[in-house]
C-alpha cells in the first residue's frame, strides 16, 4: 500500500496576480524537491514539462489542488516538515485564504493506483463530513494501512 494525500487551498488572489507571484515562482523548486524526495511515488500535474502550471479542475478557479502518493507516512512527513518545503508552508497565510474546513486528507491506495482529483476531493469531503476513519485521515489522526478498506 502507498499513502495518497490531497491538500487544497483558496488563493488570496487569482493565480496570475502580483499577490501570489512569489508563491507561483516557488512552485518549480518545491515540486522538484518533492519529486526527488525519498519515498515520493507520484503527483498530480497538468504538464510534464512545467511544474508551475496549476492543475486544472472543476472545483473553482481560486482552488489550488495538490495531490501526491508516497511510500510511507514517514516519507511524506519528512518532505512536509523536514525539508525546504516547511519554509514555504509556514508562509501559506500570505498566499492562501484561511481555511474554515479541513483542507488536507490522506488515505491508503494499492501500489500502482494513481488517484484522481475527484477521488481526492471525495475523500476530503468524507473527512469533513464524518471525521477521520480508514477512508480519510490526517497526520493528527493517522491510520495504518491495515485499517484501510479492501
Amino acid at each position: 500500500m502507498h499513502l495518497a494525500q490531497l491538500n487544497v487551498g483558496r488563493l488570496v488572489a487569482p493565480i496570475g496576480a502580483p499577490e501570489v507571484a512569489e508563491f507561483v515562482a516557488l512552485l518549480d523548486l518545491i515540486n522538484a524537491l518533492a519529486d526527488a524526495a525519498p519515498g515520493f511515488v507520484w503527483r498530480l500535474k497538468d504538464s510534464e514539462t512545467d511544474s508551475a502550471v496549476a492543475y486544472r479542475h472543476d472545483f473553482g478557479d481560486d482552488l489550488l489542488i495538490n495531490m501526491s502518493v508516497w511510500r510511507t507516512r514517514q516519507d511524506l512527513w519528512d518532505y512536509v516538515y523536514r525539508s525546504r518545503h516547511l519554509a514555504v508552508l509556514q508562509r501559506r497565510r500570505e498566499w492562501f485564504q484561511r481555511a474554515v474546513e479541513i483542507h488536507s486528507v490522506m488515505w491508503w491506495v494499492p501500489d500502482g493506483h494513481l488517484p484522481t482529483a475527484t477521488e481526492g476531493m471525495a475523500r476530503l469531503a468524507l473527512l469533513n463530513e464524518h471525521g477521520p476513519g480508514p477512508d480519510g485521515f490526517t497526520f493528527r489522526d493517522f491510520r495504518d494501512p491495515v485499517d484501510a478498506p479492501a
